[in-house]
């Protein structure tokens, strides 16, 4: 942590967003009371919380849009537990093993202006999580080319779907990491699962053997 960082820490002290409680800017009591995610979506995407509670949208843009990057690793502790659920059927019943973490990307444009990649900072913390038992992380294999409309300020679902296509790609003197190989991706709130259906296409391309994403919300 810098000296900045600390000095701020001492005259802003963090609080839960929902309950006050210092110390931290969303406590895992709250966290707990979240709702579930209950709308539908694609069998190999797992979601965990309910992107219409408007303190779980909150959450979401404390970490994208006000640098609340804290809330990231706190994130991806909710988001570990949900994996290695998930992981302990799919690696008996599809061989699931040696996955590798890949972190939905910002474009260059997206990145200079926020300054980090919210699904960057949750993959870090899973793979400290993780200690490297069930998956690696694996960055820049994808890269965003296109510099693509906020998927969130965009209502029509058809309109979505053409607003991501031809937005990824897969460094070639990277192809042969992920070929054969079980990807995880990482996103921080699915909405009809464009970003992350096309992030999917392209990395299969390259000859990934099965792909699955896991985000905080949807």
């Amino acid at each position: 942590m810098s000296l900045l960082s600390t000095i701020l820490g001492i005259i802003f002290p963090a609080k839960c967003l929902v309950c006050g409680e210092a110390g931290t800017d969303l406590c895992m009591a709250c966290l707990s009371d979240f709702p579930e995610a209950q709308r539908e979506s694609a069998k190999w995407i797992f979601s965990v919380y309910d992107y219409r509670h408007p303190l779980v949208k909150r959450a979401v843009w404390l970490l994208k849009y006000k640098g609340k990057k804290p809330i990231a690793d706190i994130f991806a502790e909710v988001l570990h537990g949900r994996i290695l659920e998930e992981l302990s059927d799919l690696v008996l019943m599809e061989n699931f093993n040696n996955a590798v973490l890949i972190p939905i990307p910002l474009s260059s444009g997206r990145y200079r202006e926020r300054g980090f990649n919210q699904a960057q900072l949750m993959c870090e913390r899973l793979l400290e999580l993780d200690n490297k038992k069930n998956y690696e992380l694996k960055n820049n294999i994808l890269i965003k080319i296109k510099d693509t409309e906020h998927q969130a300020r965009i209502e029509n679902r058809r309109e979505r779907l053409s607003n991501v296509v031809g937005s990824f790609s897969v460094r070639n003197e990277n192809i042969n990491q992920i070929k054969g190989r079980n990807i995880i991706l990482i996103d921080d709130v699915a909405t009809t699962g464009a970003t992350l259906n096309e992030a999917k296409k392209i990395l299969k391309q390259a000859g990934a053997r099965k792909v699955i994403a896991f985000t905080l919300a949807h």
